[in-house]
């Protein structure tokens, strides 16, 4: 069965797959985690906001999003922000956003509405006590939650937000529907180059089963210490 196989051309394209493809993938997902746990962390204010409509807002969006799959979330910004940018600023034609950008933008909107929700719970997790107590000591709604909530909502949740961008480390391997080189989308070339599909993929599996399984294990162990913290 494996007689046939040529794994040399993981050796010949392993620099290219990583300085390439797999530089690709990790800037995405950092700049999307990012962008996310922002946006994310204010979706969750705006969702638990005394004021009603600031709330159906955000839970509007959070539900919206959560409701679509990411790839078809990929089409629509990929096609649609061009119109919307031009729009925007009054343009005649469609604006020139770039596969990357446009990239970029979907996961930070996409995976802001998953922050969020971990974010929320995070938030409701600290004692109302203590919100309480900021507002004896005369602190305003926004210095109560950048001094006393958010500071420990982070800490608690930090276990969970890593699970979540192990799933957007994963999920950036979408962005091979638009033909940009990503991880899998270097494999991809390679193995059509080369006529070696079952090799590359298999490698791309590999790779990435050992990447997520020892950060879910790093994970797991520092929620172990959060948890003794506590």
């Amino acid at each position: 069965m494996f007689a046939n196989l040529d794994f040399d051309v993981i050796q010949r394209s392993w620099v290219y797959l990583f300085q390439t493809g797999m530089a690709f993938t990790l800037q995405l997902t950092g700049y999307a985690m990012v962008g996310g746990i922002v946006i994310g962390t204010l979706l969750a204010m705006m969702r638990l906001s005394r004021f009603k409509a600031i709330s159906l807002v955000a839970t509007g969006y959070v539900n919206l999003i959560r409701s679509i799959p990411l790839v078809l979330v990929i089409f629509w910004f990929y096609f649609l922000v061009p119109y919307i940018g031009a729009w925007i600023i009054g343009a005649n034609e469609p604006i020139k956003v770039g596969a990357f950008s446009s990239s970029l933008i979907t996961f930070i909107l996409f995976e802001a509405a998953y922050y969020c929700e971990i974010m929320r719970a995070g938030i409701q997790s600290i004692p109302r006590g203590q919100v309480y107590a900021g507002s004896a000591l005369g602190m305003n709604y926004w210095q109560t939650m950048g001094n006393i909530v958010l500071p420990q909502a982070f800490r608690n949740m930090i276990p969970v937000l890593l699970t979540q961008t192990i799933v957007l480390f994963q999920d950036v391997s979408l962005v091979y529907v638009l033909s940009i080189t990503d991880f899998v989308g270097a494999a991809s070339k390679v193995a059509q180059r080369d006529g070696r599909l079952i090799e590359m993929y298999l490698f791309v599996a590999i790779v990435y089963f050992v990447l997520c399984y020892g950060l879910s294990a790093l994970v797991k162990q520092l929620q172990s210490r959060v948890a003794i913290i506590r």
